[in-house]
């Protein structure tokens, strides 16, 4: 899909919005009959421009009270370094979010634990052992203000 028309950014920001809304209720939304909405979504995951759909949980009260922001520098950035450390954190359920940074930290991670002590056996025993690690700097979050999954797209 090389560009998009107004009809396919309208469908993207109501889909990125409301995931599980209908394709005939999207369709109404959108100014299109229920059939060429749905081939129309259809072919923006095939492009790959919808990677799929979740529901947002509440980590809280799931049991997951303590969210963390990790700094990871290693000691190497040889490619095969850098994709050994992105293959372990890959294989840890409480990280959620990985980035690889330019400028003196290699990587963010964005942890979640049930409690500071499951944190901490966390960041011993799986995080700063893991390989080519030298370094680890965490912050805890105090209060999220803002959490918006998406792009900024505009209809």
């Amino acid at each position: 899909m090389s560009t998009l028309d107004q009809v396919d950014r309208h469908l993207l920001v109501e889909l990125q919005a409301q995931g599980r809304i209908t394709n005939v209720e999207l369709a109404q939304r959108v100014g299109l009959t229920a059939p060429p909405c749905l081939r129309r979504v259809r072919a923006l995951e095939a492009a790959g421009l919808i990677r799929g759909y979740h529901a947002d949980l509440d980590p809280v009260r799931l049991g997951f009270a303590i969210t963390v922001f990790a700094l990871v520098s290693l000691k190497s950035q040889a490619e095969d370094a850098l994709r050994q450390f992105e293959d372990h954190v890959r294989a840890l359920p409480e990280v959620r979010e990985c980035h690889m940074l330019n400028g003196e930290i290699d990587f963010i991670l964005k942890i979640v634990s049930r409690d500071l002590q499951s944190f901490q056996e966390f960041l011993t025993s799986k995080l700063t052992p893991a390989p080519n690690v030298a370094s680890v700097k965490t912050s805890l979050t105090i209060r999220t203000s803002k959490q918006v999954p998406g792009v900024p797209l505009e209809k």
